[in-house]
């Protein structure tokens, strides 16, 4: 059972995120918080079909160099990594429409 969460890492929301799940309807909340702790509980800084990062992005908000992007259906998850801590900092919630750009959602 120990070695189940030896490579775990400890997921953190920023203060906006909350009122960023509040806008997502129940369903979507839901598929979202569960991708979430899917994807970034173990592995946060891979990257794979869905997740990736965003070097030279400038988000309006505090975080850490690089910004990751996690893609969740029309959603995207902003986060960064605190290493050595194991520390996933998700930073925003974003509905991202197929005609729009990843500046333009921030």
């Amino acid at each position: 059972m120990l070695d189940d969460y030896r490579g775990m890492y400890k997921i953190e929301y920023a203060v906006g995120v909350a009122e960023d799940l509040s806008n997502l309807r129940a369903y979507d909340r839901r598929r979202v918080l569960d991708r979430l702790e899917e994807q970034l509980l173990h592995q946060p800084g891979q990257e794979t079909r869905n997740k990736k990062p965003l070097p030279g992005l400038r988000p309006p908000w505090e975080h850490e160099e690089p910004v990751w992007e996690l893609r969740i259906g029309e959603h995207r998850v902003f986060y960064d990594v605190g290493e050595p801590e194991r520390v996933v900092k998700v930073r925003a919630i974003r509905l991202k429409r197929p005609d729009e750009t990843t500046e333009e959602i921030l």
